[in-house]
């Protein structure tokens, strides 16, 4: 399996064979049952659809929990799909932990980001803002936003105040600082997207691969 969803726990520091303090981001990846196997005769790709974190069936429609029930599986709360190794044969039933990111060196991480509201362009873009002495009266403001003749509008994609965050932003070519399959835990190098408790998506680094 080319990955798996897991849940971002928070971030501490482990030391590594020269007694250096690393920071990493814990992620506990699954188990992750399979809902179903997109097959190209039937669907036209080959991918294996996995749930993460059961809830109350409930909360679903009628038609979601019979999905769940003919793949005999609890009802989940994220799902998503992920292309199966070639030597890989699951089925709707099975469970994936993370055994399968045994060996792996490098990892792509997928998630929604923090949500940071309206934010000006000083916190938004990085902006330096105006001088905040001698007389200044544009500290905080992005400054001339339009051509004074042509084209004479406002151009589209100019940065300017307005939502921030709340996105979906993947982090490439992560370093695995370590990987405990029993407990489900795993330990990346540096910071991933995403708040304390999100959900996330892990998979085999796409470009950069693993010896």
């Amino acid at each position: 399996m080319q990955g798996l969803i897991g849940k971002k726990i928070g971030m501490t520091q482990i030391w590594d064979d020269s007694g250096a303090a690393v920071s990493v981001t814990v992620l506990e990846v699954g188990p992750c049952p399979v809902v179903q196997v997109k097959t190209v005769e039937n669907d036209g790709y080959l991918a294996a659809q996995l749930g993460f974190e059961a809830q109350k069936p409930q909360r679903l429609s009628k038609a979601e929990r019979v999905r769940f029930e003919k793949a005999g599986v609890p009802a989940q709360r994220v799902l998503a799909e992920f292309a199966p190794d070639a030597a890989d044969e699951v089925k709707a039933g099975d469970t994936v932990t993370a055994s399968v990111l045994e060996g792996v060196e490098y990892v792509d991480v997928q998630a929604v980001t923090k949500g940071r509201g309206f934010a000006g362009v000083v916190r938004r873009f990085g902006f330096a803002g105006g001088p905040h002495g001698h007389g200044g009266h544009s500290k905080r403001r992005p400054g001339g936003i339009a051509a004074r003749d042509l084209p004479g509008w406002v151009e589209k994609g100019k940065k300017m105040p307005g939502h921030m965050g709340c996105v979906v932003r993947t982090t490439q070519n992560v370093k695995v600082a370590g990987l405990k399959a029993e407990e489900g835990i795993l330990l990346l190098r540096g910071s991933v997207p995403g708040p304390n408790g999100g959900i996330v998506r892990v998979t085999k680094a796409l470009k950069k691969a693993s010896k």
